[in-house]
């Protein structure tokens, strides 16, 4: 059976990198926790690419904003719906009265399901 992905495309304020740093060090420990195959977040290192449309211009970043291209991979749709209902219960997850350390109205995610894999 095809493993299946959830997606992310975040851009992060340069200065705000430590704080979403810590918030994703929880949510890798989360989601792994509540059975997660795999937990990623890659911050933008080559970014001025020579073809195709850059992440920097398809996310809209702005100046002093870098871009972070995030995953987690789950057995399959049904494992992800019950993991993330999990991590959703989860205490650790409340956020009230926090600002994020990013734009959540920029904060690009969806479900693949995997076509192609090693």
């Amino acid at each position: 059976m095809p493993r299946y992905v959830d997606g992310f495309v975040i851009c992060v304020p340069k200065k705000n990198m430590a704080a979403y740093t810590k918030m994703a060090k929880l949510g890798r420990k989360i989601w792994m926790e509540h059975g997660a195959l795999d937990y990623v977040e890659a911050v933008g290192d080559d970014l001025k690419v020579k073809f195709g449309l850059p992440f920097t211009k398809m996310a809209k970043a702005k100046a002093g904003e870098t871009v972070v291209f995030s995953y987690i991979t789950y057995k399959s749709r049904k494992h992800r719906d019950a993991v993330n209902k999990k991590v959703m219960a989860d205490k650790r997850m409340d956020c009230s009265g926090q600002k994020a350390p990013f734009d959540m109205k920029r904060f690009a995610y969806g479900g693949f399901k995997a076509f192609v894999e090693a």
